[in-house]
């Protein structure tokens, strides 16, 4: 938030151009300009520069001038004035506005924190302050999500080592469905789980209309019992028996580095998929998983605040 205030400093500033100018003040790469927040939709240092000017101005210390740009307020020349060394939000906290603010964003109070400065020009107050978070709200959000994800995948994981072999089959055989392999679910499963011989588990249509064919290897492992290189090469040579090119070995268990190394040199076209990949597949593809509630954000239409587009009153 320093630099962004900084930025401000000097007169008017674009969003834009603001973003523009602290990436090459920082000296970032291409790839750190470039890197994107989870949902893919705005990279993660706009997002940080956005998230600052807004802060600041909650704060007081700038206001906005016209569409996407703004400047610094006298507030926040005092603020500069005084050298800070950063702006963080234990800072701002000191400004009564500020704290309104943070007490809108969590109105029921359930994630506060007492916040001590040693010089907090606040008034006493029996109400503790909000939390002190560096992170942005798409951050805190993208960081719930992925921690509850982490957790279903974890459940998945046991319930799937616990149940049958012929359940795991299942597993595996909705899945490449769902990721559009084989067609309907009647014809997939007239062909897997069926061979049993040499090695291979099933065979499945890469494509409804059966143009190409991928064999399947499943072993229900428990996780500290790893797939050797010898597994993964008896399954290799099933397929140079076939004269097969595709195959998936799919466990619940992992691979061992080398067995990884081997499929990656084997002139076959071999995927292996692990208990963490399967996991990762099923909730990417709603196998074994339900949607219970959807979030839906919204942001500010500036298009409909534009009053240079209403035309003469």
């Amino acid at each position: 938030m320093l630099p962004v205030l900084k930025a401000a400093s000097s007169g008017e500033v674009g969003i834009r151009d603001c973003v523009e100018r602290l990436a090459t003040e920082f000296q970032l790469s291409d790839q750190d300009r470039a890197e994107l927040l989870p949902s893919g939709k705005q990279t993660t240092f706009a997002n940080r520069v956005h998230w600052a000017r807004t802060y600041l101005a909650q704060a007081g210390l700038v206001e906005p001038t016209r569409r996407a740009h703004f400047k610094i307020t006298e507030r926040g020349r005092v603020v500069l004035a005084g050298g800070p060394q950063r702006i963080d939000n234990k800072l701002l906290l000191g400004f009564p506005e500020f704290q309104d603010f943070k007490a809108r964003r969590r109105p029921n109070g359930s994630d506060t924190t007492v916040v001590e400065t040693g010089t907090d020009p606040r008034p006493p107050t029996s109400s503790p302050a909000p939390v002190v978070s560096h992170a942005t709200p798409e951050e805190l959000i993208e960081a719930a999500y992925q921690e509850i994800t982490d957790e279903l995948r974890s459940t998945l994981l046991n319930r799937i080592v616990a149940a049958s072999p012929t359940f795991f089959e299942r597993v595996v055989l909705d899945l490449l469905i769902a990721m559009g392999y084989g067609g309907s679910r009647t014809d997939a499963g007239q062909r897997i789980g069926r061979t049993g011989d040499g090695g291979i588990d099933g065979i499945i249509n890469e494509d409804p209309l059966g143009l190409d064919i991928v064999y399947l290897q499943a072993k229900r492992y428990a996780p500290g019992n790893t797939i050797g290189i010898g597994q993964v090469r008896e399954f290799a040579g099933s397929l140079v028996e076939r004269g097969a090119s595709k195959g998936v070995f799919v466990t619940t268990s992992h691979f061992v580095p080398n067995a990884k190394a081997y499929a990656d040199r084997i002139p076959q076209r071999l995927i292996l998929i692990d208990g963490a990949e399967l996991t990762g597949l099923m909730v990417r593809f709603g196998v074994g998983v339900r949607v219970e509630r959807t979030v839906e954000f919204k942001r500010l239409d500036l298009d409909y605040f534009d009053e240079d587009d209403l035309g003469p009153a």
